[in-house]
């Protein structure tokens, strides 16, 4: 008799997963397969690219650039699932993995993008290509210069000791910005501040004191304790009417980075000593220019001229917003003070403090109401909880997505996770990844996730929002659009695989349905009475809006231009800097930004964006993709606000085309005109006639 044979076990990280849309089997992934998992899947990937240069037929499209497209699906897999889980629940042993795993990851990465035979067989692809001799689409010729051009960023033209020493330095650059990381996360939870005395505490509502006792509970201490989150200026200090607590709360914010076992100023001086010989390394000045070279911006010169053409608007406006805030007090005002003195003028000029405000913006209601309404009423979609599917935690949530105006709208378009609540092994901020992207050459759709830091209610409270929590919501939301919408064929072009300053666009233009007043008539109901939040407030919001901008602005600036100073230092410059408080303190006076008063967004030490968030000379970029916002956002009002044609416009020329595009162009497409600075003077009513205007198309582009 012959028995019936069993199919072989599914690997649940290196094999497709059978669960819908390819969502990983969380249930079935274990963390001592973490590490072998990575370890075959980079040799997987090895013998991949080495079958490709061994290739003895002439190189082709096909043969060679489609084929490298299509090599190291298991590690994506993998390296998405592992990813995707440590920023979100960074556990010790996950921790121990990432620890193992990057400079592995740094040195696999260099093999490929530095081996020689790949590089002469893709060279002769591009050669013919440039010589007219391919017929291909567009988007496979977007493709081709892509795989190229990174090829020679990595450095596969260099000599052997140039590719020996780029792979020497960017498997260090990993263990570096992976000891950043650990150190931030290690120092952000020692630094957390504890408070004995509840009579410290007057300011703050009921529900989030219980959610400061719930956390010191859970770390095991006796009272209440206020975590740090990721910016300088901790939002829980404009609630907090003791001063002494505001300043221990600023000390500890600004200490992080820098305590005896976790001090990142070593570590933020070679970051950026390899980075500028990297650089040199490939026949550029500096860091800053390999990295704008891909991004719409063109150069370290436009970005910086952006950011500088609006310091003395900025810098204006937010010395006198000291002044009011001083009441004529001849005396500096603390930075640790500034954002409770601001709230409280705030509230005694505009009457929306957020104890008013949070009633109105429950977070259930917001979700639905709000952030899937626009974007169903926008782009035609439908959104259905999946309580069948399970997260890779009990409360993320599991959401299918569909398009109604699909011929067939019973087939979803992908999978949004949502992960809104903060826990200790949770890195800081908000964010959006996916497990799996989208693309026809692989019959892929998205599977993608939204990252916020919410404090949890207190039980059987309802979650209650600030309006910059749903603004957030909105933000990471549309990101999670540009990576559902996607409709590519090659998965390098996917969703948000566009240059940085062009990513935050998307999402940055998705906020304005947040403040619409016809959207917060919908979705802004108070969660005791059911009214309707009022016209009086919504005005009073409105004119709130640009209160302390100049502030806001000035903090952005400074940390923006700290990051292009540090990425714009030859090698020479860099080796001659030893002191990480020295060189900010200079960086800023030289931009006039030592502003008395207001502290960068981030400092070097915990400036996480950059020394291990992959926004190294790109944190301009924020600003960058606001002019592009603002703008945009000016041409949906003229078009009738939320209007499934503009939605239409929004999807077919940008949000559908992911990378495969040049991006200005796609702007211009949707928007009929080049995108100007003025639209964001106007928001944040800076004063234009001490901003020097510029055409943003004027920069460059990629």
């Amino acid at each position: 008799m012959t028995l019936p044979t069993s199919e072989p076990r599914r690997h649940p990280l290196l094999d497709e997963s059978p669960l819908p849309y390819g969502l990983p089997d969380f249930a079935a992934i274990d963390e001592a397969d973490l590490e072998p998992a990575i370890r075959t899947a980079i040799d997987d990937h090895a013998a991949e690219v080495a079958a490709i240069v061994a290739n003895p037929e002439s190189p082709t499209v096909h043969n060679t650039v489609i084929a490298l497209e299509q090599s190291g699906q298991a590690l994506h897999r993998v390296l998405s699932v592992f990813y995707g889980l440590l920023g979100p629940d960074a556990t010790p042993a996950r921790l121990d993995v990432d620890r193992v795993v990057s400079p592995l990851l740094a040195a696999h990465g260099s093999a490929v993008m530095t081996d020689p035979g790949l590089y002469s067989r893709v060279d002769a692809v591009h050669s013919a290509l440039e010589a007219g001799e391919l017929e291909v689409d567009d988007e496979t010729d977007r493709l081709i210069r892509r795989h190229h051009r990174d090829l020679i960023r990595a450095g596969a033209a260099l000599d052997d000791s140039g590719r020996a020493r780029l792979t020497a330095i960017d498997t260090r650059l990993a263990e570096l910005t992976t000891a950043f990381g650990e150190n931030l996360l290690a120092s952000t939870a020692e630094l957390a501040v504890p408070v004995t005395e509840e009579a410290e505490l007057a300011g703050l509502p009921a529900s989030m004191l219980s959610t400061l006792a719930a956390t010191a509970a859970e770390a095991g201490r006796d009272g209440w304790l206020i975590p740090l989150g990721l910016p300088t200026v901790q939002p829980i200090s404009a609630w907090l009417d003791h001063q002494g607590l505001r300043r221990r709360v600023m000390e500890a914010s600004l200490r992080r980075g820098s305590t005896p076992d976790h001090d990142n100023s070593p570590i933020v001086l070679e970051i950026v000593r390899l980075r500028a010989e990297r650089a040199q390394l490939l026949g550029l000045g500096c860091h800053a220019e390999h990295v704008l070279a891909v991004e719409t911006a063109g150069s370290p010169d436009a970005a910086r001229g952006l950011l500088l053409d609006v310091v003395d608007a900025a810098v204006t406006n937010a010395r006198n917003e000291a002044k009011d805030l001083l009441g004529g007090e001849d005396r500096e005002l603390n930075p640790a003070d500034w954002a409770w003195e601001s709230e409280r003028l705030r509230a005694d000029r505009y009457q929306v403090d957020d104890a008013r405000v949070r009633p109105y913006f429950e977070l259930e209601r917001v979700l639905r109401d709000a952030v899937m309404y626009s974007a169903s009423e926008l782009y035609g979609l439908r959104f259905v909880e999946r309580p069948d599917l399970r997260g890779f935690l009990p409360d993320v949530r599991v959401i299918e997505v569909f398009d109604d105006q699909r011929s067939q709208p019973d087939a979803g378009i992908g999978l949004l996770l949502l992960d809104y609540y903060a826990r200790p092994t949770k890195r800081g901020g908000a964010w959006m990844s996916s497990f799996r992207d989208q693309s026809r050459l692989l019959d892929s759709r998205p599977v993608v996730v939204n990252v916020m830091n919410l404090s949890r209610p207190a039980a059987g409270e309802p979650k209650l929002l600030t309006m910059d929590e749903v603004t957030t919501m909105f933000h990471e939301f549309g990101h999670a659009l540009h990576g559902l919408l996607s409709d590519v064929e090659y998965p390098v072009f996917s969703g948000t695989s566009v240059p940085r300053d062009f990513v935050e666009f998307p999402s940055q233009v998705n906020e304005m349905w947040a403040r619409r007043p016809e959207m917060l008539a919908r979705y802004a109901r108070h969660v005791e009475s059911g009214e309707t939040i009022g016209q009086d407030l919504v005005a009073r919001m409105r004119e709130a809006e640009r209160f302390g901008e100049g502030q806001a602005t000035v903090e952005y600036l400074a940390a923006a231009l700290l990051d292009l100073a540090w990425h714009s230092l030859t090698l020479e410059e860099a080796e001659a800097v030893t002191d990480v408080d020295e060189f900010e303190a200079r960086v800023l006076a030289d931009a006039g930004l030592d502003v008395p008063g207001v502290e960068p967004r981030y400092r070097s030490r915990y400036f996480q964006h950059i020394f291990a968030g992959g926004y190294s000379a790109a944190y301009y970029s924020y600003f960058w993709a606001e002019v592009l916002d603002a703008d945009a956002a000016e041409w949906f009002a003229e078009h009738g606000g939320l209007q499934r044609s503009s939605g239409e416009a929004m999807r077919r020329e940008v949000l559908s085309r992911g990378g495969a595009i040049d991006f200005l162009d796609a702007y211009r497409a949707m928007r009929g005109s080049d995108p100007s600075p003025s639209a964001l003077l106007r928001r944040r009513g800076l004063d234009s006639s001490v901003v020097g205007g510029r055409e943003v198309a004027a920069a460059g582009r990629s």
